[in-house]
């Protein structure tokens, strides 16, 4: 039943999900609801899956709407926790290489681990706070934003607490845990492909802008063909969780929830990724494609950046 009503149709990828989340829910206090695993996943599951909240499962589940958000709140944070296990870099030098290598067949670029964009959801919020959920990339939509990094087949490999829509990228990426480690080389000499809202740096691969050469324009293609795998990969999460395209009334003091729910469809992405579940049928709306490649680029530049990325391009693309 799970799956034929929440597009996961295989048994297999329902099964280790209610178990892994039942190992998680053991470990977490939720005294507070008192229900059982069977009751709470397929709430939040119909919930990420459509953006509200069936009369069926209600029924079902024998619960009110009024039971919902608590409920939702609980098993997104018990998924979100379950990043540590799904999500992440690839560990080992040689995953690590292999990452590398395989992208540098794809696209020309080498050394590349994985694609940082800025990924916006909507929310509902008062209008008194509206000024600062609204990015410039998308005036008049209130959002917020959480930094996303990916790999060239769309699982996700980072996702950061949530922050009110209007922050710059590069603040998102210097105040982030994984931009500090990425730029201190924990993960190795690597290059993350990043849009003209970064700052080029040693790490983030910035396109170049108002290319007039040849060769920067090859760059460029190639590296707007690994960002589109980013936008691909926002656009398929969004096609299977559909709350992502609108999360609701939300107030810059209380993003957690927020970033709980966007956290745990990263999961669930990566846990139907790992059983090949087929996406469901797009929605009529049509979604604002993100992340958009912003023009306000910082204006400060790293010397030797961008030597790096000229050198890169004269011995790739000339």
């Amino acid at each position: 039943y799970l799956g034929s009503q929440f597009g996961f149709n295989k048994s297999g990828y329902i099964k280790y999900l209610k178990n892994a989340v039942l190992v998680r829910m053991k470990k977490c206090t939720l005294k507070k609801l008192a229900l059982s695993v069977d009751v709470m996943l397929p709430v939040a599951l119909n919930y990420y899956a459509h953006g509200d909240i069936s009369a069926d499962i209600l029924q079902r589940t024998m619960r009110v709407e009024g039971d919902c958000p608590a409920i939702i709140s609980a098993v997104s944070g018990v998924i979100a926790g379950m990043s540590d296990q799904f999500i992440s870099f690839p560990l080992l030098q040689g995953a690590r290489a292999s990452v590398a290598s395989k992208t540098e067949k794809m696209c020309g670029i080498p050394n590349v681990l994985g694609v940082l964009a800025p990924a916006h959801f909507e929310v509902q919020v008062c209008l008194k706070e509206k000024a600062a959920f609204v990015s410039v990339s998308a005036p008049g939509h209130a959002s917020v934003v959480s930094q996303v990094i990916c790999d060239l087949d769309g699982n996700i490999l980072s996702v950061e607490k949530c922050c009110v829509g209007s922050t710059p990228e590069q603040e998102v990426w210097e105040s982030s845990f994984k931009g500090r480690e990425v730029e201190k080389e924990l993960h190795g000499p690597y290059w993350f492909i990043g849009g003209s809202g970064y700052r080029l740096s040693k790490h983030v691969l910035t396109p170049v802008r108002d290319p007039s050469k040849d060769k920067d324009m090859r760059y460029n293609e190639a590296h707007a063909k690994l960002y589109g795998v980013m936008q691909a990969t926002l656009g398929h999460m969004k096609r299977r969780f559909r709350c992502l395209s609108d999360l609701g009334f939300t107030q810059k003091g209380s993003l957690d929830k927020k970033s709980n729910i966007i956290k745990a469809c990263c999961v669930l992405h990566n846990i139907a990724k790992k059983f090949s579940v087929p996406l469901p049928p797009s929605a009529e709306k049509t979604e604002h494609e993100q992340p958009d490649m912003d023009d306000s680029e910082p204006t400060k530049v790293n010397p030797e950046a961008l030597k790096a990325r000229e050198e890169l391009i004269n011995s790739k693309f000339s």
